[in-house]
């Protein structure tokens, strides 16, 4: 069963022609009382069974031919009724018909049986009314059950294609989710080394013009290098761990909430930034990547003022409104100085992406009084509709 299944189509027919020609030969053999009646009946039965190789090339004009010579051999043949090939050949002629994609082909298809049935029945001796409608009955049964498993077939390769296509679309889904992943992993790398070498550069800085007249501030902030390079080292760890990881599922890199702002403030002030941390209004609940965003926000903007506005005075303004959360950091550092960073600074960009994520919008522009101003604001209502 298997090899007839992997056979093409077409050599299928053939081979199906081949195997009822030589019962149907035989019948007509037997049935027919010899003579010119005799080699006309085999004539005639093996144009009738080699329609069957020309079912799927030109079904309808094959199915025309069966029954041209189907009603001469009902002349040939005494008692026609005994000679069952040609009802079986209607059946597969009417499966056939069912077969067709196309509903007004196969209409087309069962019609022709039904006139052929009708013209090769009318062709009997005496014809009674059951030789017309038992098998029309015949025909009309397998040409239904043919259309009903042609348009199952064809729901199974609908469905089977779908599920191909929704497989594709998880897997380009889970592909475009590990992308996203990488990219967000990469900005929180770029903003710890950011933030902690601006913090380490300005403390080994301080440490060094210290050192001669006191030794003992000196070596605090030595251990504050330290204490940041640990903790940036191994964060980075973690974060390349995830990038690392390859047959085995990627764990969330750790974020940051809100309440660590106070820890991120009090490091920048202890790197010698003047800065204060002012927060107003109720707090509420917050998706986590949310906070996260405004942490980093945050960071990106301590950070800046630690490389750009020296030692300049710098605020951080958390505040909690009735329909968003608005924070702002900003430094009176020299005018102009940090005028270029919107261009130059990826970190901009990756904190502008971070809060549009959850509706939000930010700023990132020079003062015009000097210094510089980073200004994210978040809608509450649509942060709650985001899953972080």
């Amino acid at each position: 069963m298997k090899h007839l299944r992997a056979l093409p189509p077409r050599r299928f027919d053939q081979l199906l022609a081949l195997l009822l020609a030589v019962p149907a030969e035989i019948e007509a053999f037997l049935v027919t009382d010899g003579g010119t009646s005799r080699l006309a009946a085999m004539a005639l039965a093996g144009v009738m069974v080699g329609t069957l190789a020309f079912r799927r090339v030109a079904p309808l004009p094959a199915l025309a031919v069966l029954f041209a010579a189907g009603i001469p051999m009902v002349n040939a043949i005494d008692e026609a009724e005994s000679f069952a090939t040609p009802f079986l050949l209607v059946l597969i002629w009417a499966y056939t018909v069912g077969s067709i994609p196309d509903l007004r082909a196969a209409l087309r298809g069962l019609a022709l049986i039904f006139v052929g049935i009708a013209g090769v029945s009318a062709s009997f001796a005496d014809p009674v009314i059951g030789d017309f409608i038992f098998p029309w009955g015949f025909a009309t049964a397998t040409w239904g059950a043919a259309r009903t498993i042609q348009h199952r077939n064809r729901l199974a390769a609908e469905l089977h294609e779908a599920a191909v296509r929704a497989e594709e679309e998880r897997e380009g889904q889970a592909a475009q989710a590990v992308a996203d992943e990488r990219r967000r992993i990469a900005r929180e790398m770029h903003d710890v080394v950011a933030h902690s070498v601006s913090v380490m550069v300005v403390q080994a800085g301080g440490a060094r013009r210290i050192l001669d007249r006191d030794p003992a501030r000196a070596a605090e902030a030595a251990q504050l290098i330290e204490r940041t390079g640990r903790s940036a080292l191994l964060e980075m760890r973690r974060l390349l761990g995830v990038l690392g990881s390859g047959d085995e599922p990627a764990a969330m890199a750790p974020q940051p909430t809100l309440d660590e702002l106070g820890a991120l403030v009090e490091r920048s002030r202890r790197a010698g930034l003047p800065v204060s941390l002012e927060v107003s209004g109720e707090r509420r609940p917050l998706p986590a990547g949310a906070e996260a965003a405004i942490y980093r926000v945050v960071q990106e903007g301590l950070t800046n003022a630690l490389k750009h506005a020296g030692s300049a005075p710098t605020s951080v303004v958390l505040r909690w409104e009735a329909d968003a959360l608005e924070v702002v950091v900003a430094d009176r550092g020299r005018s102009g100085a940090s005028a270029e960073l919107p261009s130059g600074g990826h970190g901009i960009v990756g904190m502008r992406e971070r809060v549009r994520v959850y509706g939000g919008s930010l700023e990132a522009l020079p003062r015009p009084d000097g210094g510089f101003v980073v200004r994210a604001r978040i809608p509450l209502a649509q942060a709650d509709l985001v899953v972080a």
